[in-house]
């Protein structure tokens, strides 16, 4: 593997990170991490799907390895708009990808409207466009497309707003991702060098195989870590998040060495970092366990995040988006919050850097609610009982696609400070409530609450709602209260 005297006196310095600690590249080292204290008090970030997938914006953000799969519709679609792989190649979509109108001051100040805490936007997705500037490679934003470093522009706007900059990287996929362009005349074709738009393109692996071959390459793995290690050093970010396949055994080592570095620069920089992953790439505790489109059905003892998108159809904007109604999302951050986890929004901008309007609308619907509602979400704790009410939650990935039927009686709660905030998931018509993990009992050997309820109130609300307790539970009435969003009943205890 050749390397130049850049890439050798980075790897060099990784290693020196990685020795001086206090993390090692070993489990036992790593499960020192602890999760830090914003993102536990965070609840809600927005995700940022934007690159040259933006430019096609067909069916979805696989635009890049489907076009390169015959008979896939992508594939036709390509061949019919574009012409033949040939001679309109994916890298070709470059040219095009020109933002703009891309403000990072203005998706900054969106999302804090929104009531999002902090921002992922992807620095690299599968198709190994940079969305930064790099040092490792040409194929970036700031030396071509747009000419800029779309992901510093936007770390600068969210900090500035006060929201934390993370960001993510989806690399360890491009091992595979535009292979099938080799299996007929494309302009994917050898030879390809390490750096370039195209390398490796080898063989699509089975992905329910964590030992398949072709292994990625040590030079494969080098250029990983030394891209995200690159990333980390030149923006900072205060959380990585990463996609699928680095839980491929060839990763494990890089993985616990970039992991390892990760957290000693934080600790360098006097700001605990975490590493976000999926699939039990990591080993648990040493990092944030995340669920991609789906959630747990029970409460969890350690911090965890769901991230999924907007629309159901997609993680990139296209032209035939399904959107997901401002009360389902809502719906899935307070569940998800009451079980301890966070909720990541994927928002897919436009090629010239606009944020549809659809999305703004939802966002600002989802800002609006945490405007009143903040206080039972952002720094809460869940309850001794995350739940009550007869509707079964899903689990699991891939299940939030269908908004749940919830009724009145479905409840969810979470704590801060003297207050059990009781958010009901779907308000009667009629006002009439009953919180029956709240009643009153005489015997002290029930596992119930046995607490005094000093007063209570609506958020959002200035009229007082009535109330009493007795053995079925918390009653109240309340028929000034008309939501189709949950709704917060706020019990200040003595």
């Amino acid at each position: 593997m050749q390397l130049n005297s850049f890439e050798k006196e980075y790897l060099e310095e990784i290693d020196r990170v990685v020795a001086a600690g206090p993390f090692h590249d070993t489990w036992e080292s790593l499960a020192a991490f602890e999760p830090p204290r914003w993102l536990r008090e965070a609840k809600f970030g927005i995700f940022l799907h934007w690159g040259l997938y933006s430019v096609p914006a067909f069916n979805n953000e696989w635009y890049p390895r489907n076009m390169y799969i015959q008979g896939k519709p992508e594939y036709l679609h390509h061949r019919e708009t574009y012409g033949t792989q040939d001679k309109f190649g994916y890298k070709d979509f470059i040219p095009q990808f020109k933002a703009e109108k891309f403000d990072a001051n203005e998706w900054a100040e969106l999302f804090r409207q929104a009531g999002a805490k902090y921002v992922f936007p992807v620095a690299e997705h599968h198709d190994g466009f940079q969305m930064y500037r790099s040092s490792l490679s040409h194929w970036n934003a700031w030396e071509m497309g747009p000419h800029r470093d779309t992901l510093g522009e936007l770390k600068l706007a969210i900090e500035e707003k006060g929201l934390t900059f993370c960001t993510s990287s989806h690399r360890a996929e491009h091992w595979f991702f535009l292979s099938h362009g080799k299996e007929f005349a494309s302009d994917i074709h050898e030879p390809l060098q390490r750096g370039d738009l195209y390398w490796p393109s080898m063989p699509e692996p089975n992905p329910e195989d964590l030992q398949s071959k072709p292994y990625p390459t040590e030079e494969y793995l080098t250029d990983w870590l030394l891209r995200t290690c690159e990333i980390i050093d030149r923006y900072q970010p205060a959380a990585l998040y990463f996609d699928w396949w680095i839980q491929h055994e060839a990763f494990k080592p890089w993985l616990r060495k970039m992991a390892a570095y990760y957290y000693n620069r934080g600790a360098q920089w006097g700001r605990p970092t975490a590493i976000c992953y999926k699939h039990d790439s990591m080993m648990f505790g040493s990092g944030i366990v995340e669920v991609e489109r789906g959630k747990f059905a029970q409460a969890q003892p350690f911090c965890w995040q769901s991230d999924t998108a907007i629309a159901k159809n997609s993680w990139c904007y296209t032209d035939t988006l399904d959107y997901k109604t401002p009360r389902q999302i809502l719906l899935e951050l307070v569940d998800i919050v009451s079980k301890n986890g966070n909720l990541l929004l994927n928002v897919g901008p436009k090629s010239d850097g606009t944020i549809p309007e659809t999305d703004q609308k939802i966002l600002r619907e989802i800002g609006g609610w945490l405007h009143t509602n903040g206080e039972a979400i952002y720094s809460s704790r869940p309850w001794r009982k995350p739940a009550e009410g007869p509707t079964k939650e899903a689990q699991g990935q891939f299940t939030d696609n269908q908004e749940t039927p919830y009724t009145p009686e479905d409840i969810r709660f979470t704590v801060q400070g003297n207050s059990i905030y009781c958010i009901v998931l779907r308000w009667p018509e009629d006002g009439r409530v009953t919180v029956r993990s709240l009643s009153v009992s005489d015997d002290q050997n029930v596992p119930e609450f046995h607490g005094l309820i000093k007063e209570l109130s609506v958020l959002g609300y200035a009229e007082a709602p009535q109330w009493n307790r007795d053995k079925d539970g918390l009653h109240v009435q309340a028929p000034f209260v008309s939501s189709e969003y949950p709704v917060v009943l706020k019990a200040e205890v003595l």
